[in-house]
């Protein structure tokens, strides 16, 4: 390929999943930048589109499949357009992808995204497969494109995950935990820093098992240096297991400005019989206990979780106790996900299997009581002032501009509807709040007194 062709290759990705698939999009974006690719929202005017998939649950592997095949359906119209598939499903099925979309030029699994760049560059054959198990590990390093906002960013600081759920495929695709170490974290962070970025969502499978493949836990080492960081005015924590939530990191969460008052607990369930089966390494009581600890310690802290229904061998008992966990416990934000049933995982191999009807069913009666739980929370911010990320314009309509509260994570919660004011994208400003809704806000940016 000559020079001048190259400088005009362009590339149209789509990131399926969680925020942690989306920085591994960010590298592959990063990476191809650097080699003189451009980014194009348009899929097709591409030189080649990479959809970096989820292989999860059933849903997200039928969300991937579905977005492979409508890429690929572009090459009718760009026979030389290359489609990618990269990610979890490429890491999990390896030889089953090839065998099932012969439409796909390259697969790049989940220890390999830093080469896409090699990769394209190569008159590869049909289908070939790059999915190595290398034990990757994100360097702070590598080029990477912030797609979040100029101002809010995602942080990964470990690959891989240390715990064996039931129901859980992770591991096997990720690998075990493999934590990075502080310094590399922390020129990120303070890359980000100088670049404009005033929000940081720390992520990982577990946060508090970050450094424990060392021997230790040094996720409160990491945060006393974070918060030194001029510049940072939010550091969000995600995904945060409440087995190894210690007494000193609350005081720590609670007594620093720049930690949002907002953690994400995943407990999946609330029924000990369930939990055991899970192979969770914690009980309803030591849940119940650490989320009234976090909000004594801080009774402003909005908590949000994620609860599954339809696990093997749910029994209606189990599925009230969960329910009632939920109407006690008032969690701000929540997420209910319907057991899909796994190869290669401990649960998938289990008896007792929930009808696809009554899950669907359980997970809607989950959602409705927490609909009514999130509108009755947010109430109590109508009337008051609240600092808000302005994050831009609403996707809702041109006439609105929107944001968050420290207390809304980007992506997964609720959102602040800005009607009125002198609204500065990308600042954080004051706003007073006019209404609540089920899941979000409105309100008027207020000029500081």
């Amino acid at each position: 390929m000559d020079a001048t062709a190259s400088q005009n290759r362009k590339v149209h990705l789509i990131s399926l999943g969680c925020a942690r698939n989306r920085v591994d999009s960010e590298v592959m974006l990063g990476t191809l930048m650097e080699q003189d690719w451009t980014v194009t929202q348009d899929a097709d005017d591409a030189d080649a589109v990479i959809i970096n998939t989820c292989g999860f649950i059933g849903p997200a592997k039928e969300e991937s499949v579905n977005t492979i095949l409508e890429a690929s359906q572009l090459k009718e119209k760009n026979p030389n357009m290359k489609v990618v598939v990269a990610g979890c499903l490429t890491q999990r099925y390896k030889t089953k992808l090839v065998d099932g979309l012969p439409e796909v030029d390259l697969f790049v699994g989940t220890d390999e995204f830093p080469k896409i760049g090699d990769f394209l560059s190569q008159d590869l054959p049909q289908g070939t497969i790059n999915a190595k198990r290398t034990h990757y590990l994100y360097d702070g390093s590598l080029p990477k494109q912030n797609t979040l906002s100029r101002w809010s960013a995602y942080v990964k600081v470990a690959e891989g995950c240390q715990h064996n759920c039931a129901f859980c495929i992770i591991p096997a695709i990720r690998g075990e935990l493999r934590s990075r170490p502080i310094p590399n974290v922390m020129k990120e962070v303070e890359k980000l820093a100088a670049e404009g970025v005033q929000e940081i969502n720390l992520i990982a499978q577990d946060l508090a098992a970050y450094g424990r493949d060392w021997g230790s836990s040094d996720l409160l080492d990491l945060l006393k240096q974070m918060v030194e960081v001029e510049g940072i005015r939010w550091i969000r924590l995600l995904y945060v297991y409440p087995e190894n939530i210690s007494d000193e990191f609350v005081e720590f969460l609670a007594n620093n400005d720049k930690i949002v008052k907002y953690l994400d607990i995943p407990v999946q369930h609330a029924s000990n019989g369930m939990l055991r089966s899970m192979n969770r390494e914690v009980t309803k009581e030591e849940i119940a206990s650490t989320v009234a600890k976090l909000r004594r310690a801080i009774p402003e802290i909005a908590i949000r979780t994620s609860v599954m229904v339809g696990f093997p061998g749910e029994t209606d008992e189990d599925f009230q106790e969960l329910k009632a966990f939920v109407k006690e416990q008032r969690f701000d934000h929540l997420g209910c996900f319907s057991y899909s049933q796994e190869e290669g995982t401990v649960a998938g191999r289990m008896k007792n299997q929930i009808d696809e009807d009554l899950k669907a069913q359980r997970q809607a009666e989950i959602m409705e009581v927490q609909k009514d739980i999130s509108a009755e929370n947010l109430e109590k911010y109508v009337g008051t002032y609240q600092d808000v990320l302005v994050v831009g314009t609403s996707e809702e309509t041109d006439l609105l501009m929107e944001g968050r509260l420290s207390t809304q994570a980007p992506e997964v919660d609720g959102i602040v509807y800005i009607n009125d004011g002198d609204v500065k994208v990308g600042e954080i400003q004051r706003v007073y709040i006019t209404e609540s809704h089920d899941y979000d806000l409105v309100g008027k940016v207020v000029p500081l007194s």
